[in-house]
């Protein structure tokens, strides 16, 4: 099933450099395959995964807003004066904080119907996912330079 999987993500991405796709398109379309591979690998039954998706779904939208607010444009950074230096220090200490707090939220809403070994599981799996499109990535932008 592994194997499954690493095809389907090889698939999007040659399918992916053939055609022009929005950003959005191209978001959805990782999405799916991050849906499929984590639903895969805890081996939810449709039960489960009617109730984890909304509750992971909405975590997501969560950290994404909070991470827009995290936006640095590192091409100015040298140029901020101090004041502003500590007021970015301040907002992300902020975000941090509100991170924590979401992350800790999704966790007491899975426990409802996961088991701590499968919050842990999924854990991994995330980052797990997020090394193989980096991989991909990496290897798609080599055999472009070529």
């Amino acid at each position: 099933m592994k194997n499954k999987i690493t095809f389907l993500i090889l698939a999007f991405f040659a399918f992916s450099s053939l055609q022009a796709q929005d950003k959005e398109a191209h978001r959805e379309k990782i999405k799916a395959l991050k849906v499929a591979y984590i639903t895969q690998e805890l081996n939810m039954n449709s039960e489960v995964a009617q109730k984890f998706w909304p509750v992971y779904n909405q975590y997501e939208i969560n950290k994404r807003e909070l991470h827009k607010r995290e936006n640095i444009d590192w091409a100015t950074i040298g140029s901020i004066n101090e004041a502003r230096a500590e007021e970015m220090l301040k907002e992300y200490l902020i975000i941090e904080k509100e991170e924590y707090t979401i992350k800790k939220q999704l966790f007491t809403d899975l426990k409802k119907f996961l088991t701590a070994r499968e919050i842990i599981k999924l854990h991994e799996l995330e980052a797990s996912f997020h090394q193989k499109l980096i991989r991909e990535y990496r290897e798609r932008m080599k055999g472009e330079k070529r």
